[in-house]
């Protein structure tokens, strides 16, 4: 009882440090980091209002596609606002309150995401190798239910290493390695033996990334199977374009997601900026980039911002 109170009633918060031991490159990225979060909330509002107001979009990819960008909106809102408030403070805090939810809604987020990118590969898979069944075997309960199967499991893992974190003593360490509350940072503040929370934490891993990493191969190496029996080379390219944003998308994300794990206990000033910038990466740029992979390489997405502008300019 005594460590239940130590860890969940301390009056302080926590200090991020995110980049404060580089004040130039500091400034430079609050400049970038502003600009590239305006156009994360507006790319990814743009997917999520087109999808619901083009009757074009209401099939099972777009469903999928205004999921996956609520939660890269929402996993910038969760972190992104917070950081560039203390970038211009001296102070650099965050509650402890505000740290739980934090780390809890972020990860959640992101095991979601990592879930979903899978069912969106499952869905190509169906669109590629069974298309004459698509429509029957991807209907919209299905739909509905592998999207609450990504929740459930992304959410239930975030609870999981949230409680088993923030359970942790930290006998008075309280800066925080990083410019958001994360569970490698979190660790690293702990002054008793980690490992079992660092076995969950890659058990988890194990669990929310490489096994739909595992799944999304399966599905892509059905899929090529698939185009190369393919008689027309117009009807390959089609088939390529309708899973190379998908394919991009996974790539940065999952790529970034995992290597941010090579620098959980970095040593050097060197790697602690490595780390950071990886985080940033997963964190921001990938969520501003997806909307304009799927935009720039997706006919009907086009299709409905000019549908839509069109509608504007006739009505004005």
């Amino acid at each position: 009882m005594r460590r239940f109170n130590n860890t969940f009633h301390r009056p302080t918060g926590f200090v991020l440090v995110g980049f404060s031991e580089w004040p130039r490159l500091e400034m430079t990225l609050f400049v970038f980091i502003s600009i590239f979060y305006i156009m994360t909330l507006l790319g990814n509002s743009a997917i999520i209002i087109l999808s619901r107001l083009d009757p074009r979009l209401h099939t099972p990819m777009y469903f999928f596609l205004a999921k996956l960008s609520f939660f890269d909106l929402c996993y910038t809102i969760s972190t992104v606002p917070q950081m560039l408030v203390n970038i211009q403070s001296p102070w650099r805090n965050i509650s402890y309150v505000g740290c739980i939810a934090q780390l809890f809604i972020f990860l959640g987020l992101g095991s979601t995401e990592c879930v979903l990118l899978s069912v969106m590969a499952f869905d190509r898979y169906v669109t590629i190798c069974q298309p004459l069944h698509y429509t029957v075997i991807m209907h919209s309960r299905l739909c509905q239910q592998l999207a609450a199967v990504a929740w459930v499991t992304g959410f239930s893992n975030s609870l999981v290493q949230t409680v088993l974190t923030f359970l942790l003593p930290r006998c008075g360490q309280y800066r925080v390695e990083n410019f958001f509350c994360e569970v490698p940072a979190m660790l690293q503040l702990s002054c008793v033996d980690t490992w079992v929370n660092e076995v969950e934490m890659y058990a988890a891993v194990v669990v929310i990334k490489v096994i739909p990493v595992g799944l999304i191969l399966f599905s892509y190496i059905n899929i090529v199977r698939a185009v190369v029996r393919i008689q027309t080379s117009e009807g390959r390219k089609k088939a390529f374009n309708t899973c190379g944003s998908h394919l991009l998308v996974v790539i940065m994300f999952y790529g970034s997601a995992i290597s941010g794990y090579a620098y959980m206990a970095p040593k050097s000033s060197s790697a602690k900026l490595k780390g950071k910038l990886l985080a940033l990466f997963y964190g921001l740029i990938t969520p501003m980039l997806n909307p304009l992979i799927y935009t720039l390489r997706n006919k009907d997405v086009k299709g409905a911002v000019k549908k839509l502008l069109g509608r504007e300019q006739d009505q004005g």
